[in-house]
């Protein structure tokens, strides 16, 4: 009895996984009083998706990777170095606030997030590439942002390499360990034949953060709602704008298939901003962190919004 009662909430979710997230991060907004209690949960709620998607995935494509280790070196390149470069040169000119601006260029500069490994499954693209450019280029960036934000903002970034590398070990160890021991103790055929209820677990998760993450936001919607709205349509024109240029980067320079062309796509404009509040500390004003909370709603919302333009692509030759 409890097991339907909790099988069929969860499978539901998992057959609608994109209207639940477009849904859960403006329960976040509607309802502060729920953002606020479920602050506390973020690291699990940040964790469950990535280890969910680790158990789903298919090791063997781990290994067709693993014969070409010097595809990562141009990718990360592209993620941490050009997207900011070509960022901060295409918003130089635009005349936007400057905190405003400054938070774009540090986005674009950050590393992908963790629940796009969750997004790939969720959309069918490919997931075994989303968990090995997001782990490298996570490890990889606190060499990359602190010189970026200095060079072309003037901002010194507060990162320390030892505590910085701790955590993510954990995080990702962690995940990785609860992949491997799924596999090891569940029947065979389980984690296959359970797909749907495990994406339905993951979306549960990601709404859960998409709701957490959205803590006092609300005040600051109340507080400067002009500023707020520039903020939310910079980040969604920053977001698609990015995507496209790593499927198109993907597709054209790289020479991936579709599937892997909108992979590169939504790990370039999906980027965890979360990370650049954490380093910034006291250096994040007011106006950087509006963007940076808004700029949840195209991670959480464009997923639902596209699924049929990655399909139709994804379905094309490659």
């Amino acid at each position: 009895m409890i097991r339907t009662l909790l099988w069929r909430p969860l499978d539901y979710m998992g057959r609608h996984a994109t209207k639940f997230l477009f849904g859960g991060v403006l329960v976040g907004l509607l309802v502060p009083p729920l953002a606020s209690l479920l602050r506390p949960g973020l690291v699990v709620f940040l964790l469950l998706p990535l280890s969910l998607s680790l158990m789903r995935l298919d090791w063997s494509a781990f290994q067709a990777y693993a014969r070409r280790p010097l595809l990562f070196v141009p990718i990360i390149i592209f993620l941490l170095l050009v997207c900011p470069l070509l960022m901060f040169a295409a918003l130089t000119p635009l005349g936007l606030p400057r905190p405003l601006m400054e938070a774009i260029v540090l986005m674009s500069a950050a590393p992908p997030v963790t629940a796009t490994v969750a997004f790939a499954l969720i959309l069918g693209l490919d997931a075994a590439l989303a968990v090995i450019v997001m782990v490298i280029a996570t490890a990889l960036v606190p060499f990359t942002l602190p010189p970026l934000a200095l060079l072309l903002l003037n901002i010194e970034v507060k990162m320390s390499l030892v505590e910085f590398k701790g955590r993510l070990a954990l995080m990702v160890g962690f995940a990785f360990a609860a992949a491997l021991l799924a596999h090891w103790k569940l029947p065979p055929g389980w984690l296959k034949k359970n797909q749907r209820l495990m994406d339905g677990s993951s979306v549960l998760a990601l709404v859960l953060f998409a709701i957490a993450i959205m803590d006092g936001v609300a005040v600051k919607l109340m507080a400067q709602p002009g500023y707020v709205l520039l903020a939310t349509a910079s980040a969604f024109i920053a977001n698609l704008t990015l995507q496209a240029l790593g499927y198109a980067v993907g597709r054209f320079v790289f020479r991936f298939g579709q599937a892997a062309a909108l992979t590169l796509g939504i790990l370039t404009g999906n980027c965890n901003m979360g990370l650049v509040m954490v380093s910034l500390a006291d250096r994040a004003v007011f106006d950087m962190v509006v963007f940076f909370a808004m700029g949840q709603l195209p991670m959480y919302m464009l997923p639902g919004l596209l699924r049929p333009l990655y399909r139709r692509v994804a379905a094309r030759p490659a």
